[in-house]
């Protein structure tokens, strides 16, 4: 699969629920295990396993297979493994305090993000 496509639909998914602070990582040379590493915010342990969640559906949709999600237990840390890309979902405290971007940082990748104004707005049915 190519990688940017990939990419683009697991941004989409991520922005579907209200994704914060997405940052994108090429990580080809720091490991052969995975090509991405995606970083993002959510508000509560609700929205990050619900964002944990939709990236995982994206990947399936997708046709990827071993897709795995942990930390969904206490929702402020949730990784999804998705092969080529690698999805932290993290409560901004956890986010600063372990400062990933840090490690894997050192080549981001451009990507277009919709504007907040843009993304669907909340509706009495949200979950968080």
């Amino acid at each position: 699969m190519d990688i940017q496509k990939l990419q683009r639909a697991v941004i989409d998914a991520l922005e579907d629920v209200k994704a914060q602070d997405i940052k994108v990582f090429n990580t080809t040379h720091l490991t052969s295990l995975f090509d991405r590493v995606i970083i993002v915010s959510g508000t509560s342990n609700r929205q990050t396993r619900a964002l944990a969640s939709s990236a995982a559906d994206c990947g399936r949709a997708l046709g990827l297979t071993g897709v795995t999600v942990e930390g969904e237990d206490t929702g402020e840390w949730v990784v999804v493994d998705l092969g080529y890309i690698v999805v932290h979902v993290m409560q901004p405290a956890i986010r600063q305090y372990y400062n990933l971007e840090e490690i894997w940082g050192d080549k981001p990748v451009r990507v277009k993000l919709l504007p907040e104004s843009s993304r669907p707005a909340p509706t009495d049915a949200d979950p968080y």
